[in-house]
C-alpha cells in the first residue's frame, strides 16, 4: 500500500518554535491536541519527522507523545499509511440495556436477523444457569445485531419459558426481548452480572460481522436479574472490537 502524501507543517496553524520555559514534549503534546481538534476526526497529521524538523528536537520526542496520544485514543497509527486523527464511532454497551432502545438514542436504526431460535428442554447445565427446575421448557435465540444495516454483534439469549410462556411466538427480528419482557409480563433485568473477554472470532462469526479473523472482538457473558432476584436473561454475545466500549459505570452502595 502506498503511504500517503504527507502534511506539509507549514500549511497548518501552529507555533514555529518551542517555549524555552515548559518541557518540550508537553508542549508537543498540547500542539498535537490542539491540531487534532482543529482538523476533525479521521484526519491525516504531519508525519513524526516533519514535526520534529518543524520545531527543532528529536524525531524520539514527537513520537513519544504521538504514542501517548494513541494510547488515550485520541489518535491512530495506520501501518503504512500515517497518523490520523481518531474516528470516534466507538460505542459504550451497557449490559443489560435493550439494544434497540440504546441504537434509537444515539440516532441510528436498529436491526436484527434471528440466526437460530430453538425451543429447548432444561437440561442440568441449563437448570443450574436459570435456576429453573430440569425439564422445563427455554428458548435460546442468537440475533445478528445491525445499526444503520452495519453487523455490530451477535448476540446469543437464553430465556425461562415457563416463566415467559408465548415468548417463542414472538418475532425478536422485529421487537426487542427487554421491551417484550417488560410489555407483557412487567419484568425488566435489575442486577447485572457480566464478565468481558477480548476473543478472536471464530470464521462464521467473522462473516456475519464483515471482519478480517484476526481482528480481537468483545464478547461478554452476562446474566440479569429482576428485582426479586430471579433470573431474567442469560447468554454470550460477541461485539465488534473496533466499534464498541464496554460501559461498565456503576454506582457502589454505602
Amino acid at each position: 500500500m502506498a503511504r500517503a502524501l504527507n502534511v506539509s507543517t507549514e500549511t497548518l496553524d501552529i507555533p514555529h518554535r518551542l517555549r524555552a520555559d515548559r518541557p518540550k514534549g508537553d508542549q508537543i503534546r498540547e500542539i498535537i491536541e490542539e491540531l487534532a481538534a482543529a482538523l476533525g476526526p479521521g484526519a491525516l497529521l504531519p508525519s513524526d519527522r516533519s514535526l520534529a524538523d518543524h520545531f527543532g528536537v528529536a524525531r524520539m520526542t514527537v513520537r513519544n507523545e504521538v504514542h501517548r496520544l494513541v494510547g488515550d485514543g485520541l489518535l491512530d497509527i495506520r501501518p503504512a499509511s500515517g497518523t490520523y486523527v481518531a474516528e470516534f464511532r466507538r460505542y459504550p454497551r451497557a449490559v443489560g440495556v435493550s439494544y434497540s432502545r440504546d441504537m434509537r438514542n444515539r440516532g441510528m436504526v436498529p436491526g436484527a436477523q434471528v440466526l437460530e431460535h430453538d425451543v429447548l428442554e432444561v437440561s442440568e447445565r441449563l437448570s443450574t444457569i436459570l435456576e429453573m427446575p430440569i425439564g422445563t421448557r427455554a428458548l435460546r435465540v442468537v440475533r445478528l445485531r445491525t445499526a444503520d444495516g452495519e453487523p455490530m454483534g451477535v448476540e446469543r439469549s437464553i430465556v425461562s419459558l415457563d416463566r415467559f410462556p408465548g415468548l417463542e411466538t414472538v418475532d425478536l427480528a422485529n421487537v426487542s426481548l427487554y421491551d417484550t419482557l417488560k410489555e407483557r409480563w412487567g419484568v425488566e433485568p435489575k442486577k447485572i452480572s457480566a464478565t468481558a473477554t477480548a476473543l478472536l472470532p471464530n470464521p462464521e462469526e467473522a462473516i456475519l460481522l464483515r471482519i478480517e479473523p484476526s481482528q480481537p472482538c468483545m464478547v461478554v457473558t452476562s446474566k440479569q436479574r429482576d428485582a426479586g432476584g430471579a433470573v431474567v436473561e442469560t447468554g454470550r454475545s460477541i461485539y465488534r472490537g473496533d466499534l464498541y466500549d464496554l460501559d461498565i459505570s456503576y454506582e457502589l452502595s454505602t
